[in-house]
């Protein structure tokens, strides 16, 4: 597309070995009633037919595909290339074993035009529901159906719950990167969106435009606790040492933090005193050594059941 002209979505797609699956994305893009976008797909080093569908469908597609390879790293390192080489002003994500309705991009768009021109600056995108592929809604609905918010006052003051799905503004996005110095894990998105969520603010809708397959195990949503556990730490520890401020509103939530923090520092080898160190207030501290007992615990029982499995036949 260079030199033409640039589509107002970029639609990006990670995937890694998922050739099983990629077409439930290609097809429902070839049916979108929008078709002002591009297909940007970051294959994170498959090892299966992958990049031979996505060339097929490259050849016989009526919207521009554009294809990158990378040795694998995960989906986070992924996600910063796609939002770099993006050409859409609006980013759209779209894993590789779901599928939108055919309204989803102009029901969107008609959501994104709805904000007064001169407010959307201090927007980053919209932010609309999933049903599974049997029809049946994902989570709950927002409390109103149209809601001008942001993602920690959805998470803590409105109790929003499951799977949501929507586009941020592309420059935006650029301003907030996904951490780079770790690679080949499980990176939370809330370390983009908690960031973005304190300078600009969504719309959340009650339209249900993705659809969210549950059937087998998706490679972007499974969590190992002692693989993972570089980055749910530092995530839940950010929750403690910033986040304390909708405590009343969810107190349940912290100590479920905090017992993560715990559970998962201890994974990494680090012991109550360096936990403790690193929450800088008196109350996340407390909410911290009421539970790290029980995160001690856990990963104690981690730990026998990973040493009972490496010793099956």
């Amino acid at each position: 597309m260079d030199g033409g002209p640039r589509p107002f979505f970029t639609v990006f797609t990670p995937t890694y070995n998922r050739a099983a699956t990629l077409h439930r994305v290609y097809e429902s893009l070839c049916v979108q009633t929008y078709r002002d976008f591009e297909w940007l797909v970051v294959d994170d080093g498959s090892e299966d037919e992958t990049g031979t569908f996505v060339e097929s469908w490259q050849r016989e597609a009526a919207f521009s595909i554009r294809y990158f390879w990378q040795e694998n790293q995960g989906k986070h390192i992924a996600f910063n290339l796609a939002v770099r080489e993006a050409q859409g002003d609006l980013f759209l994500n779209l894993d590789s074993d779901d599928s939108c309705v055919p309204e989803a991009l102009e029901r969107l768009v008609e959501r994104w035009e709805s904000i007064p021109y001169d407010e959307r600056h201090g927007f980053v995108g919209v932010t609309a529901l999933c049903k599974d592929h049997t029809g049946r809604l994902v989570g709950s609905r927002f409390p109103s159906d149209v809601l001008d918010s942001d993602s920690l006052e959805i998470l803590y003051r409105y109790r929003v719950r499951g799977e949501k799905w929507g586009f941020q503004r592309t420059e935006v996005l650029r301003a907030f990167p996904f951490p780079e110095e770790i690679k080949n894990t499980w990176v939370p998105e809330g370390f983009v969106w908690t960031a973005i969520a304190r300078r600009y603010r969504t719309r959340f809708v009650n339209d249900v435009l993705r659809i969210y397959w549950l059937e087998g195990t998706s490679v972007t949503r499974g969590q190992n606790t002692a693989k993972n556990a570089l980055m749910r730490a530092r995530w839940h520890c950010m929750v403690l040492n910033e986040h304390l401020g909708y405590f009343r509103l969810a107190p349940l939530r912290f100590f479920k933090s905090a017992l993560i923090y715990s559970l998962c520092s201890f994974h990494r080898g680090q012991g109550a005193i360096k936990q403790y160190r690193q929450l800088h207030s008196p109350a996340a501290r407390w909410i911290w050594a009421i539970v790290a007992p029980a995160g001690f615990l856990v990963y104690l029982k981690d730990r026998i059941c990973a040493r009972a499995a490496a010793q099956r036949p």
